[in-house]
């Protein structure tokens, strides 16, 4: 037979022409991708709309149902208390209207913003505080600690790790377990507004019960001063309800919701002036421990200057920049199956060597 002569081939130099040779692939042959943002991948149980402008928790089923009620109490006042209430003076609809507005926006705002979620730990940060929990522990007889201590205002101040993002953390940090994220200054997750509340939307969430306390009272009043004028003269109660139905709707709704609503906003006012969240509050954190008084290290013991901290202090950056791009090494594989692939490209390095190596020795033969 004729010696033929050969070459071998570096699989690893055929991987990368192929590589440079696929821009040149027709584009039936070629998947096109696209920069994947990070709202896309991220590993808690949100959802995004707008291209990640929007976040809500995942189970936000209650949020329709608040701005519903909202909505339609309001609705059925400027249609059929308004009208009539007009005449007296016409700050009514007015002073109406803009506490409608008011309550709107700030519950979006809550709805809507990242409470201060802090981003997982990267393999490489996970691995590095492994390392050091491991050595500040004894595997002999107890398993490495879990906890950190600090001190803030000279009062030791228990750091926990989180399993799941693979952290120690933060002070006021808690671990939600609905939404699967640490959350910064976790106050509570609520249903109502579907989000969490936290260190970036509370301020929106104190706006948003207050601002609704002083609408319901509002309408509440006026639904009773209607159908208190309707009733006077040969009027009764019940020709007024008659006249305006709409009316007993609303004051069915203020009633049943106004004590929950006011004694919401008193017990957020509280922790405000307090400089407390709800989580500390119920698990009663800086409360007595063991027979000793343990004070809030938190506080300025100033209602005002704690007001001002926590209302009025500058919004933090969201830390998990949603809306970023994901880095190249991250992004999406061009080819994803063998079938698209060159029948050199479709085994592994050590078989195409040896392939090579039989054929060499064939020609040779």
């Amino acid at each position: 037979m004729k010696n033929c002569e050969y070459q071998q081939i570096d699989p690893r130099t055929l991987r990368t022409s192929t590589t440079r040779t696929s821009s040149t692939l027709p584009c039936g042959r070629k998947s096109s991708h696209r920069l994947r943002r990070k709202w896309e991948v991220f590993p808690g149980k949100n959802r995004f709309y707008c291209d990640g402008r929007i976040m809500l928790a995942r189970q936000c089923g209650v949020l329709p149902l608040t701005i519903g009620l909202i909505f339609i109490t309001s609705g059925l006042f400027f249609t059929f208390d308004c009208p009539f209430l007009v005449h007296l003076t016409v700050f009514i609809p007015v002073i109406g209207g803009v506490l409608f507005v008011f309550v709107i926006v700030s519950l979006f705002q809550t709805s809507f913003t990242d409470p201060g979620i802090l981003p997982r730990a990267s393999p490489d940060e996970a691995a590095d505080i492994e390392r050091q929990i491991d050595n500040s522990g004894s595997s002999t007889y107890r398993p490495p600690p879990r906890t950190k201590e600090i001190l803030i205002n000279d009062q030791v101040v228990k750091l926990k790790y989180c399993f799941t993002c693979k952290m120690f953390r933060p002070p006021r940090t808690s671990h939600c377990s609905l939404c699967d994220n640490c959350v910064e200054r976790f106050d509570h997750h609520c249903p109502w507004v579907g989000n969490c509340v936290g260190k970036r939307n509370y301020r929106f969430f104190y706006a948003f019960i207050v601002s609704l306390s002083f609408l319901t009272s509002f309408i509440f009043g006026c639904v009773i001063t209607h159908l208190t004028l309707r009733s006077q003269g040969d009027k009764g109660i019940i020709q007024a309800i008659q006249d305006s139905p709409a009316s007993v709707v609303e004051l069915v709704i203020c009633f049943f919701s106004i004590w929950s609503i006011l004694g919401l906003s008193g017990f957020h006012t509280y922790l405000v002036a307090s400089n407390l969240t709800t989580n500390e509050d119920i698990k009663g954190s800086w409360s007595s421990k063991r027979g000793e008084e343990s004070g809030n290290p938190y506080t300025y013991n100033n209602i005002f200057t704690n007001c001002c901290v926590v209302l009025c202090g500058p919004m933090p950056p969201s830390l998990i920049d949603r809306r970023g791009f994901l880095p190249a090494d991250d992004a999406p594989q061009t080819v994803t199956s063998d079938a698209e692939l060159p029948p050199f490209m479709a085994k592994n390095d050590t078989n195409m060597e040896e392939n090579c190596q039989e054929f060499a020795l064939s020609c040779t033969a």
